[in-house]
């Protein structure tokens, strides 16, 4: 199973009251979980710079993640930006 970083900025548009966000947040997640069962989350973090939230995902289907970003994006009116991430050991590994 891949790991992925998820970086994500929310527009300016995208709500005016933080509680309309929560309604957001509810579902952005719901429909995630029906159309992406192969896409787990394995925490989600929210930051004070360049971008507003940083996931770290897992997938075993890039087409599913592909989907669930698209649905953050739509409905979360979100700007996304999407890394694989390789345990450090591993990289490490790989060079030797």
């Amino acid at each position: 199973m891949a790991t992925y970083v998820m970086l994500s900025r929310f527009s300016p548009e995208a709500f005016r009251d933080p509680r309309e966000f929560l309604e957001i947040v509810q579902r952005v997640t719901a429909e995630i979980n029906i159309r992406c069962p192969n896409v787990t989350w394995k925490s989600s973090h929210a930051t004070l710079g360049r971008f507003d939230v940083v996931d770290i995902v897992e997938s075993s289907d890039l087409r599913q993640l592909e989907l669930a970003t698209m649905i953050i994006r739509g409905h979360g009116h979100s700007i996304t930006e999407t890394l694989q991430a390789t345990p450090w050991k591993d990289f490490l590994a790989s060079l030797a």
